[in-house]
């Protein structure tokens, strides 16, 4: 067996033609999803970056390992006091360990490690390949190197190869010379709105209309052509929507080359190739473009696209997945035991057969680097909770119908307490669970969300006790900046909201 693990980074489902997308994004990746299975529901379990390829190679929910932040003592997983070993969890029970254990070569080509200072997840790999551009290597960077290792490997037996794209993420960087492959095509259709603009235009916090630059500011760069700095019109929404949509077509073409590869060597047939992303994007919704910033539907859906030699073809399923339920499903497509620490939920039957493969009745999605959130996902509902809104302004509660309301424009909370009742009841249903699972195998009972906030908050918003991003100085030009674009109802509600973090202000 090969298995191939194509990670995309920030990369939506339904910008994508197999989810149903108007624009000719995915020709590529589209023809992979007619030899495999492609999972609509599928959500990482911690967003964004850290925190979900935490949770995919422990296997584990951030509340467990107590890697949920970008920064600060929970971006880095719970010490293990004195009963660890010479390893640890992630080297003893991790995915890649246990994929060595089975005879599999192990190799990783990312710099994600070192982006996140995140050395856990090297735990298990034989070889890791640095791309060298702490996450701003466009795929002219990375194919080289993908090429080398495939044609050095692709024909050996028992290997796994984690390869990452970056083109998704901001700043949309891909060469000019690419052209512009959407410039005649509409806008979506829920976006194409000057008067949705406007309203937008009026929000305050990171990644917002008027702060699309940098999280809070509106700078250009110039070595990023596609990438605007705010967004005021149809015209600026565009170059958001065609560099995003452009950056995923030219990555979908360097996905091209690497099936081609396999084909070439005369190994596709015989190899396992997943395709999915450590998170999406939100690109309008909740009022926040370009960001993967919340606990919301966009932030925390991602595609899971699996070929699986021998299996179903062109299947697709509908059940609530979690990333993390990908190593319990390996081990047993490779007749092993997934390890008693994991927290997924092997679906190996819908990939061999197309039915089955343990359905859950809902999920909860947690967010802790941009703002604090968990959220629960079930039925047509989404019900979020904030414990820090990171400068968003979001009401403690948020409740959307995503049948009604896909793009979550309409919060129903005040109108239907009785659903963010059952909302809160899951949500507290699973934290219960997870708290009385830790007391069980750990010293360390603390929630990670609550070491969060105590320590300023989330990475991203952070001030007060330390400096972070954009500390109480940085808070204070950012109050005068919404107030000098005509965000002064916004600012005023920050600096109530805020104030005890500003206590020299009257």
């Amino acid at each position: 067996m090969r298995i191939l693990y194509i990670d995309i980074d920030s990369l939506r489902p339904d910008h994508l033609g197999c989810y149903g997308y108007h624009r000719n994004t995915s020709p590529r990746i589209d023809e992979l999803a007619r030899e495999g299975v492609i999972f609509r529901r599928a959500y990482t379990s911690d967003a964004p970056c850290l925190p979900s390829r935490t949770a995919l190679y422990s296997g584990r929910f951030g509340i467990q390992t107590g890697a949920v932040g970008h920064g600060g003592t929970a971006a880095q997983p719970k010490v293990e006091g004195p009963d660890r070993g010479t390893g640890d969890i992630f080297r003893d029970q991790g995915l890649a360990t246990q994929l060595q254990r089975l005879g599999f070569h192990t190799a990783m080509i990312s710099p994600f490690g070192q982006r996140h200072a995140a050395w856990h997840i090297y735990a298990g790999f034989h070889e890791i390949h640095n791309t060298g551009g702490n996450g701003l290597e466009s795929a002219e960077d990375v194919q080289p190197v993908v090429d080398r290792w495939l044609a050095d490997h692709a024909a050996d037996d028992q290997w796994f190869l984690h390869l990452n794209y970056w083109d998704p993420h901001t700043p949309y960087r891909v060469p000019m010379s690419f052209g512009e492959p959407f410039a005649g095509d509409p806008l979506p259709e829920w976006l194409n709105d000057e008067a949705l603009i406007r309203r937008h235009g009026k929000l305050a916090g990171p990644r917002t209309a008027l702060d699309f630059g940098g999280m809070y500011h509106d700078a250009v760069r110039p070595e990023y052509p596609r990438y605007p700095g705010k967004v005021t019109d149809l015209a600026s929404l565009r170059r958001v929507i065609d560099g995003y949509d452009t950056a995923v077509r030219y990555v979908d073409a360097h996905v091209g080359r690497i099936l081609d590869a396999l084909k070439a060597a005369g190994v596709y047939d015989e190899t396992m190739v997943i395709l999915s992303g450590d998170h999406g994007e939100n690109l309008g919704e909740l009022g926040i473009y370009g960001e993967h910033a919340t606990a919301d539907e966009f932030t925390c859906r991602v595609p899971m696209i699996i070929k699986y030699p021998g299996g179903v073809q062109g299947g697709e399923d509908d059940g609530l997945r979690y990333s993390l339920d990908l190593p319990p499903t390996l081990m047993e497509l490779l007749g092993a035991r997934p390890q008693p620490l994991w927290d997924g939920m092997s679906f190996a039957d819908v990939l061999r057969t197309g039915r089955g493969g343990g359905v859950r009745e809902d999920l909860v999605l947690s967010q802790c680097c941009h703002v604090c959130q968990r959220s629960v996902r079930w039925d047509r509902w989404l019900y979020i909770r904030t414990q820090h809104d990171g400068f968003h302004l979001f009401p403690r509660e948020m409740l959307f119908d995503l049948e009604a309301d896909p793009h979550e424009q309409n919060d129903l909370a005040v109108s239907l307490p009785a659903v963010c009742q059952e909302g809160a009841w899951r949500l507290m249903r699973w934290h219960d669970a997870q708290m009385a699972r830790m007391a069980d195998i750990t010293r360390d009972v603390t929630d990670p969300l609550w070491t969060v906030i105590s320590e300023g908050g989330p990475f991203h918003a952070r001030m007060g006790r330390r400096t972070g991003s954009p500390g109480t100085e940085g808070f204070r030009r950012y109050l005068a900046r919404l107030e000098d674009t005509g965000r002064s109802e916004a600012a005023a509600a920050l600096r109530e909201k805020y104030s005890r973090l500003l206590p020299d202000e009257p």
